[in-house]
């Protein structure tokens, strides 16, 4: 109907031809839009994978190019130009004008040379050496991407020139500040985080395609694809591959294909000659039922068979990155009923306590030594065998007592999480994120790890997803109990 639409306006009239004209440019927008969100949206959730895979290197260039181009044209309506994103590293310091205050370091006052010849920054080099108080309180704020610019730049700059702005003066401020430029001129959807929809990779894939997911940290789908298996009323059974595990495996694999169930093969690296059995179990048998689907986790393997990689939809389960990704995440891969497991009143805050504690614990490892000395390998089995202490423990507790807070803190700070800490230092640390959250506060309506991440009241799984997308974006370090400048490192 679009199409039919289209054509009948696209006649000689002056005035249908502007309504053409205006039709094309928001269908093609439009058009433009959806696959920019499927460009970004594939890497991460790998559902497209199978599809990308199977196209020449051309197409898989024109979808990659896909993504920046709408930001490209907009700054190039604007006229900008692009060497000042490159910032002054083709400068000399001697060639150019002699740096006024020697509260300016070298790299900064080159960008700032290179960034005064655009247009809109004219005139900066002059107001920097006239009116240094203005800069230098601004320079050396905690958060100069949020505060005020001098000489009321923030009247005359678009995003494109903040980003420039930020970028000259404070490189490391630069990622963050990208990140509102691109929510600004594409949307808030391409700054936030993809989760992996394994309902989507069941309904592109058949009885005869297995289901490749590549192991990393915190990737590990067992969890996920058991709740999808029950949720559809179908028979789940899994197997962990190793020495001896072909046996109940071969007859799992013929059971679940005459009636109907699901197969998760896990890490079937550590079994590579069972693969070809597969691949001929998939290949040459008639009778296949049509709800039978086969799950695979392996790690990176050279010997691991090729053909059954080119038969399968693969597909990996990064962790993502920051608090608010992290937290919804987890919680997007949680049962619907989760928070009826337990009619304690100290369920829902304890098990968005956990959450958040898993959160910080992987997230500290970006910032290299300052986050542990040692970079442990935190990942969502420590979530779930903590939230089934945490249940249980609920179940068996004094309701006129109340949960025994110490046993709590222990529990998490010792064996949890704890049992992987080898390091003295990181030992204390996680046994202060435990007394500063896992007390009597956690349970008041008003409590905030940090603020603006506030503890979401909430009756259900989904006002709870609700409750994280109100948290912020962008994570300080003062979150995770650093000091400000620790994003520097």
């Amino acid at each position: 109907m679009a199409h039919r639409r289209l054509l009948s306006l696209s006649g000689k009239d002056p005035r249908r031809s502007r309504v053409f004209n205006r039709l094309v440019f928001s269908h093609c927008s439009r058009q433009l839009d959806t696959l920019t969100s499927l460009a970004m949206a594939a890497p991460s959730t790998g559902t497209r994978l199978r599809l990308v895979a199977h196209k020449t290197k051309e197409s898989e260039r024109i979808d990659v190019n896909f993504r920046p181009s709408r930001v490209v044209l907009w700054g190039e309506e604007k006229g900008k130009n692009y060497d000042a994103v490159l910032g002054g590293a083709s400068l000399d310091l001697n060639s150019v004008k002699a740096k006024p205050f020697t509260w300016i370091p070298d790299v900064i006052w080159l960008n700032i040379v290179q960034l005064g010849r655009q247009p809109a920054f004219k005139t900066l080099l002059d107001e920097v050496c006239t009116r240094e108080a203005e800069w230098k309180v601004w320079f050396e704020s905690e958060d100069p991407e949020s505060a005020a610019f001098p000489c009321g730049y923030d009247a005359k700059l678009d995003p494109f020139s903040v980003l420039l702005m930020i970028r000259s003066w404070c490189p490391d401020r630069t990622l963050s500040q990208a990140k509102k430029f691109i929510s600004a001129s594409l949307g808030p959807r391409f700054v936030e985080g993809v989760l992996l929809d394994y309902e989507d990779l069941w309904w592109e894939s058949d009885n005869r395609t297995p289901l490749i997911c590549l192991l990393s940290t915190s990737g590990d789908p067992s969890m996920q694809v058991e709740i999808l298996a029950r949720k559809k009323d179908l028979e789940y059974s899994s197997v962990s591959m190793g020495q001896g595990q072909e046996v109940p495996a071969r007859r799992m694999l013929t059971k679940m294909c005459r009636t109907g169930g699901w197969v998760m093969l896990q890490n079937l690296h550590l079994s590579l000659d069972f693969c070809f059995e597969v691949l001929e179990a998939l290949s040459e048998e008639n009778d296949i039922h049509e709800s039978f689907r086969l799950w695979i986790t392996t790690e990176m393997h050279p010997q691991f068979p090729i053909s059954l990689l080119q038969l399968s939809i693969k597909f990996t389960n990064e962790p993502p990155q920051g608090i608010k990704a992290s937290l919804k995440r987890t919680y997007a891969g949680l049962p619907d009923d989760i928070l009826e497991y337990s009619n304690a009143p100290q369920w829902q805050p304890l098990l968005f306590g956990i959450a958040f504690l898993n959160t910080i614990v992987q997230e500290r490892r970006k910032f290299g030594p300052l986050g542990w000395n040692i970079p442990y390998e935190f990942n969502q089995a420590d979530f779930l065998a903590s939230m089934k202490f945490l249940q249980k423990h609920l179940d068996d507790m004094d309701m006129k007592k109340g949960p025994c807070w110490r046993t709590i803190r222990f529990m998490l700070a010792e064996v949890m999480y704890g049992g992987r800490v080898t390091d003295d230092y990181d030992k204390r640390l996680l046994c202060t994120y435990m007394n500063e959250w896992f007390n009597e506060k956690i349970l008041h309506h008003s409590f905030e790890f940090y603020s603006g991440y506030k503890l979401p009241l909430c009756n259900s799984l989904k006002h709870c997803l609700d409750g994280i997308k109100r948290i912020p974006d962008d994570d300080c370090p003062m979150v995770f109990g650093l000091h400000a400048n620790a994003d520097i490192t």
